[in-house]
C-alpha cells in the first residue's frame, strides 16, 4: 500500500518507494506493477499523474483526480511555477552553496537552459579507503532546481564532480561499487521532499512533503547524520 501524504478533490499525493516505476515503460516491459496502478487500486478512483519522477527516486510523487486539475499542474510544472526541494547524497564535500547553470542536452542533440542550486547541509569523512583516498567522504545537499529538464539534478551534480551515490547513469561506479558490495546498497539516493505551488482550483499555497524511504535513512544512519530535521 502507498503513503498517501496529501488528497483533496482534485489532487493526491504519494511517497513514492525507490524502484517504484511511475507508469508503464518500454525500458521496463518486465515490470508488472506501477504507481499510477497500484494507487488507482487503492483508493479506487482513476488517477493521472501531474508529473514524473524517475524510477530510482523516491518521494513527493503528484497526481491529479481529473483532467483539468491535470492539464492545470502539467502546465504549471512545465512553467517552473512549482518549486521542488530535493535532498541528495553525493560524492565528496560540496561547497556550502552552489548555483549550477549548464544547458543539458536533449535526446535529439537541442541544448536546454538548466538551472539548479543547493546548498550543503552535512559532510561525513567515513574511514574506508577507496582508490588511492584512505578516506571517503560525502555530502547531503538540499537542491533546487529552478528548470524541470530530464535528470536534471543528476546530470548537474556529476557535472560538479559530486555524483550522487547509486546513480548508475551519470554516477561514479567505483562508489557505487563500494556502497552495494561493501554496504549492499544499490539505492540511488536522491529524495524528492517538498511540492510548493499555487492550487489550481482553490488558489491556495500548498506545500507537501515527503519523508525518507528507509534506504535513505540507513544511509544517513551510516553517515553519523540524524534525519529528524529531514
Amino acid at each position: 500500500m502507498l503513503e498517501i501524504i496529501y488528497r483533496d478533490e482534485h489532487l493526491i499525493a504519494i511517497n513514492k518507494p525507490h524502484g517504484l516505476l511511475v507508469h508503464r515503460s518500454s525500458i521496463a516491459a518486465d515490470v508488472s506493477e506501477f504507481a499510477i496502478q497500484i494507487l488507482r487500486d487503492q483508493i479506487g478512483q482513476k488517477v493521472n499523474p501531474a508529473h514524473r519522477i524517475d524510477r530510482k527516486t523516491a518521494g513527493v510523487l503528484l497526481f491529479a483526480l481529473d483532467k483539468e486539475t491535470e492539464i492545470a499542474m502539467q502546465r504549471a510544472f512545465m512553467e517552473n511555477l512549482v518549486k521542488k526541494k530535493y535532498l541528495a547524497i553525493v560524492r565528496g564535500f560540496t561547497p556550502d552553496e552552489e548555483t549550477i547553470d549548464y544547458a543539458l542536452r536533449k535526446e535529439n542533440g537541442t541544448l536546454q537552459d538548466a538551472l539548479t542550486r543547493y546548498r550543503t547541509l552535512k559532510r561525513a569523512e567515513l574511514d574506508v579507503a577507496l582508490g588511492k583516498h584512505p578516506t571517503s567522504r560525502y555530502s547531503l545537499v538540499l537542491a533546487e532546481p529552478e528548470t524541470g529538464r530530464m535528470h536534471q539534478l543528476r546530470k548537474h551534480l556529476a557535472h560538479v564532480f559530486h555524483p550522487i551515490i547509486g546513480d548508475r547513469t551519470h554516477g561514479c561506479n567505483k562508489q557505487n561499487k563500494m556502497f552495494k558490495e561493501k554496504w549492499e546498497m544499490e539505492t540511488m539516493l536522491l529524495h524528492a521532499k517538498e511540492l510548493r505551488f499555487i492550487h489550481p482550483v482553490s488558489k491556495e499555497d500548498v506545500v507537501i512533503s515527503a519523508q525518507l524511504q528507509p534506504e535513505f535513512k540507513e544511509v544517513m544512519q551510516l553517515m553519523g547524520w540524524t534525519n529528524d530535521e529531514f
